[in-house]
């Protein structure tokens, strides 16, 4: 069976704070209490938002404040009353509202709407440590994913987060075993129709959703510019898009890593902001499932970088991306159709959902 649901992303700064807690503890509160099947909370590696200042963990002092993303997930009628009572606790930053689909059991290939066809992103939920036949769980999607012939996949690992509404927070002197990662792979909605059942089969508690995206460039080249959207949709309500660039920290352009050229390029333009987040697996095209190892020099592992703006502010970031991405990456587009900019003002206006058919 496929449900509809909605994503629901927050983009923030680790330091913030709502009422003396740090912001991230109190959205997972909410997460819970409302029972969302799924969140997770991602540190970024690098970011900045409206007012450009630039966030990062390349210094490693005290006084870093690294961009922070927390998702959750779950069907439309469990997120909607959660989207105002985020807004309520944020006040600076950027709250996205996206269309997905849950997977759940029984469904087959057969049953993903004709829309997925032209590409789909399959978003696969995994305790970081959970295992499937004596291997870790993540790894071994990525292997079935690589050998079946998916574009793409990157695994990112949260440091906090609800698994099937239950909260699991990372600590310190712990394993961490049952804390979310994500999969996040990306491929012809065909064969990502395909794998599915086999995907499902591997995981004894299975949270995946799938969205449509379009595939506009793959190792260099390029195969389409996102889809050209209206600014509103007919009744009035803004349209966003969204880039996702998935590169690996090894790749260089210019003398740098894709992602920190790609950063720094957006935060000098007017784009509105931009978040890369280190993976620690994953693979690209025909290059093996490939992360960080011992006695290796330079670091191997993926990472996901995601640009959220108007649409002529993506049409503009593109050319930016396009020239980065010359030899290495796969790039998507996507609608976002709502999204709430926070400037430390009381109180946010109502985050409406735009429609539109492309």
């Amino acid at each position: 069976m496929i449900e509809d649901c909605l994503k629901v992303t927050s983009y923030f700064g680790e330091r913030q704070r709502h009422q003396g807690r740090f912001l991230s503890d109190a959205l997972l509160d909410v997460f819970e209490e409302f029972d969302l099947t799924t969140s997770i909370v991602l540190r970024a590696t690098a970011g900045f938002g409206l007012a450009h200042h630039l966030r990062g963990d390349r210094t490693l002092t005290m006084s870093e404040d690294p961009s922070v993303l927390a998702l959750a997930t779950d069907v439309r009628e469990k997120v909607q009353p959660v989207v105002p009572r985020i807004l309520e606790l944020q006040d600076r930053g950027l709250v996205t509202v996206e269309r997905a689909r849950i997977v759940r059991d029984g469904a087959l290939p057969a049953d993903l709407p004709e829309e997925l066809a032209e590409a789909t992103k399959l978003t696969i939920y995994v305790g970081r440590g959970e295992q499937i036949a004596g291997a870790t769980a993540h790894l071994a999607v990525c292997d079935l994913l690589h050998r079946r012939g998916v574009a793409g996949a990157s695994v990112l690992v949260g440091v906090d987060g609800t698994s099937h509404g239950e909260r699991q927070r990372a600590r310190f002197w712990d394993r961490n075993l049952d804390v979310p990662a994500v999969v996040l792979a990306v491929g012809d909605g065909r064969r990502i129709a395909t794998v599915l059942p086999e995907v499902r089969a591997m995981l004894p508690r299975p949270m995946v959703t799938v969205e449509r995206v379009r595939v506009c460039k793959r190792d260099g080249r390029l195969l389409a510019r996102p889809h050209q959207l209206p600014a509103t949709d007919t009744d009035g309500h803004a349209l966003w898009q969204k880039l996702t660039i998935y590169t690996s920290e090894h790749h260089l352009s210019h003398g740098e890593p894709i992602h920190r050229g790609i950063v720094r390029r957006l935060r000098a333009s007017s784009a509105k902001g931009a978040t890369a987040l280190r993976g620690v697996w994953g693979f690209h095209g025909d290059h093996l499932p490939h992360g960080d190892r011992l006695l290796q020099l330079g670091r191997r592992v993926p990472v996901v970088t995601v640009v959220v703006d108007t649409p002529d502010g993506i049409a503009r970031s593109f050319d930016v991306v396009d020239e980065l991405t010359g030899e290495h990456g796969l790039v998507t587009s996507e609608m976002v159709p709502g999204l709430q900019n926070l400037r430390g003002r009381d109180g946010a206006d109502p985050l409406e959902l735009a429609s539109h058919d492309f």
